[in-house]
This record gives structure tokens, sequence and C-alpha cells, in this order.
């Protein structure tokens, strides 16, 4: 039942006070209405008798508590989803942003959506092919799985992730595979770039796109992840598809929870945050993953970026917490002109021996990133001691592993952005690479396929 109210009493930033109100309820979504006829919705964030406080999605300019009213709609945030919803771009609450015609809705579903029961979860253990070596290689993406990317200001994070949509399949080809792409607080520039870049090379037409610009008012991130996985899960567990979701940038989102935690008077803990960032962040992101009994799956790459590239900020912290590894970008690599300049040494998937193997990807898969490693740490070493005693101090052997890992960062790591290497390619550049180093160095492989891929044909 539809309530009215004209009994503001205050407005705080984005919240809003009223009073003499009647069986409101969290989360209820309200439509207020300014002197001038213009309407703006919002939420209700809490109930203390008689009064309800709303979070305003649209920010509280040009309201005036004299000549504005508050209508309680009595539902929570809905989004009308469907499958013609692909190929489309909206806003960051899900309104077309493109000029297209209005979605006609196959349901109506509430954006608060609960994560996966871990009861009804099925393991994570396909192989999904981004086209990047050192995802593919070295950390490998597994669907179902959460795989974030910490990155630092100014890093290519959103090309990363731009390639990673373009390239990103499931192998087979039978399995439909489509794309939620959620971007909060990114600027024109960076929504223009990702528009183009999916339009240009025909990833659009797979690929749900949700904006929230950095001038949209913040309030609005937080429904905006919320928005991008209803729309997910409807396609993943109702149609069948295997779905990607890219959330960029979550640091956006983390800054929009500070300030309504700000405007509301909660006590604050870490660095201003709230209390709750924990339980907020895993809210969102334990609704990926694969159900039993459901052919689709969601697999989560959320995208953050570190305030002063600090792994032990809140949001980067919490978030590795509640995820299965990170893909860490390195600025001393980008320096050196390494893209995607991914650091594999700290980087991690925790799920990478699930999708990996026979029938998988191959059956020299686990032996060989566990050899690339290491010799690649042993080359780290020796680049290290040649700074401090120069590099005629080395060993031969020393030179030979310093050699390899100057090959292994532009070779290996280093690709075009639209370089996409099928697993074959990059399994077989990475024995490629290991033919520098000497056999007898080969320790971390079983010598059936030693003979199979390093010992060259005669």
């Amino acid at each position: 039942m539809i309530k009215e109210y004209s009994s503001i009493i205050q407005v705080s930033g984005p919240l809003l006070l009223v009073e003499g109100v009647e069986g409101a309820k969290y989360e209820e979504l309200v439509e207020i209405y300014t002197g001038t006829g213009e309407k703006k919705r919002g939420r209700v964030l809490e109930v203390d008798r008689d009064k309800a406080l709303i979070q305003i999605f649209e920010g509280s300019a040009g309201i005036d508590v004299r000549d504005c009213h508050v209508r309680f709609v009595g539902r929570t945030l809905h989004i009308g989803v469907s499958s013609d919803m692909l190929g489309r771009v909206f806003d960051g609450l899900g309104r077309p942003k493109d000029d297209g015609p209005e979605i006609i809705p196959e349901v109506m579903l509430d954006v608060n959506g609960a994560p996966i029961n871990p009861t009804a979860r099925n393991y994570p253990n396909e192989f999904i092919q981004t086209g990047i070596s050192s995802i593919d290689g070295i950390n490998t993406l597994v669907r179902g799985q959460k795989l974030p990317i910490f990155s630092g200001s100014g890093l290519p994070h959103n090309r990363v992730a731009a390639q990673i949509v373009r390239q990103s399949k499931v192998l087979g080809g039978a399995e439909e595979f489509a794309i939620v792409f959620g971007a909060m607080g990114i600027t024109f520039e960076e929504a223009n770039f990702f528009i183009q870049d999916f339009t240009k090379s025909g990833a659009l037409e797979r690929v749900v796109l949700f904006l929230n610009l950095a001038d949209d008012p913040a309030i609005e991130r937080v429904s905006t992840p919320r928005v991008a996985f209803t729309v997910a899960e409807y396609l993943a567990f109702e149609k069948g598809l295997h779905i990607l979701v890219v959330l960029s940038d979550m640091t956006n989102y983390a800054e929009a929870l500070r300030e309504i935690s700000a405007a509301r008077k909660e006590i604050p803990g870490r660095r201003g945050y709230p209390g709750y960032l924990y339980t907020d962040l895993a809210s969102v992101y334990e609704r990926s993953g694969r159900i039993k009994g459901k052919k689709g799956s969601i697999t989560l790459i959320p995208i953050l970026t570190m305030p002063e590239d600090d792994k032990t900020h809140p949001i980067p912290d919490l978030t590795g917490y509640i995820t299965e590894g990170q893909v860490i970008l390195s600025r001393s690599l980008y320096r050196k002109k390494i893209t995607p300049p991914i650091d594999v040494q700290q980087s991690l998937s925790r799920l990478k021996d699930k999708g990996i193997g026979k029938g998988k990807t191959r059956e020299d898969h686990a032996d060989l990133f566990n050899q690339l490693i290491a010799c690649y740490a042993r080359g780290k070493e020796a680049a290290e001691l040649s700074v401090i005693l120069g590099e005629a101090a080395l060993s031969d052997l020393d030179r030979i592993f310093l050699k390899f890992s100057n090959q292994f960062e532009e070779r290996y790591i280093s690709q075009s952005e639209d370089e996409d290497r099928t697993i074959e390619q990059t399994l077989d550049l990475g024995w490629e690479l290991l033919r520098m180093v000497p056999r007898v160095e080969m320790k971390r492989i079983r010598d059936e396929y030693l003979q199979r891929y390093y010992d060259e044909a005669e």
C-alpha cells in the first residue's frame, strides 16, 4: 500500500529524516517529490518508532523540507530482468543509458538478493580461458571462483578488465557465456572507453553494462553491484548461461559506504570505514558461485585500486579474506613497460589446481607453472645480487636465470591488448622459455613431461 507524507524534518547529505511514518520497512523503496515536481528515488535505511531514515539515490540537491513530500511504495528496489538486456548499456540503477528501447521485463526481481547457501554450492572446477598468459598459465581462473584484481592509481586495470571481457571464454564452445560488467565511480572517458572497446570488438553483444559515473550520486554506487548481480543470477540460474561478473572499482563502492556511514554518525572502524564493511562486501561477493542442480554459474572478478598501493588497506585486506586469491598489478613492472603488469609472484589463485590438468587444460600444466615460478624467483634473486655485486660477480648459472627472468617478463607476462593466447599457446611458450635453463634444474617437473615437452625433437 502506497503511503505519502509531507513531514520531512531533516536533510543531511544524502539522508532524509521523515516523522509520523506508519508501517515503513527496512530497504523499502521511496519516491521523493520536490517543490518543482522533480522525482527522486531512495530507500529506507533505518526505522525508529514513527521515524524513517531515507537514503536518496540521486542526492539531496533541490530538496526543501517545506514543500517536498515522500511516498513509501511498499516494496524494495526491484529491477525488471530479461535476456534482451544482453548488448545493452544501463546506468547504475538499471535504467537504459544507450538510447535504446525500454526493457520489457520477463520478471521483476529484488536487487537485495541473498548470498548462495554454502550447502547448495557446487565446487568450482572448470577452466575459464582469459587469453592472458599470466592468468591462464599461473593464476588460473576457475568457473564459479571469486578472483579479484588489486591495482593502484594510474595502473591499467581498466584495460586489463576490458581485455578479459573481450577474450574470456569457456572451452568447448557449446555452452553459452556472457559478461555482466558493473562500473562504479568511473570517469566519462573511462565509460566511453568501455563502450567503444566492447562495440568495436563485438563483445558488447554478450555484455550487460552498468555504468555509474563519477558525477553520478555516490549513493547510487551502493546499489550498482547488487543490480548487476541480480541480472547475473537471472541469466545464470534461470537461463543457464555461464556469467562472468566484473566489478570496477570496488574502492569507489566502499567510499560510498563510508559516506553513508559518516552521514548516519555511526562509529567508524578502520580508516573511517564502517565496522560492517567486511559483512557488506561478503553480501556482494558471496552471490557468485555454482549451485547444485543448476546449469549456469557466476564467476566474479572485482577490481579495486589500493590507496597508496597498500595491500593492508581495509578494502583489499577484507576482500582477500572473502575471495579465493588475488591478481596484483605491479607498479615496478609497469614502469618497465610490461603490460599487463601482473606480479605473478604475489598473485595467487587458490582454486587453480581444480581447473587445470588433463581434460581441462593439459596434463603438464601444474608441473609447468611450478617450475616457471621457481625459475623466475631464482632469476629475481640473481637480479638483486647483480645490483649489489655487479653482474660480473654472478655465476654462469645465475646469469642464465637472470636472462630467463627478463625473457619471462618480456615474452610471457607482457602481451599486447589485442593478443588472445589459447591455453596451448601459453603452455608451449612456457616450455620454450624453460629450454633456456639446463635440464638438470628442472626439479619440479616429472620426467615423462620433460621427455615429451622439454626435449626437443631430433
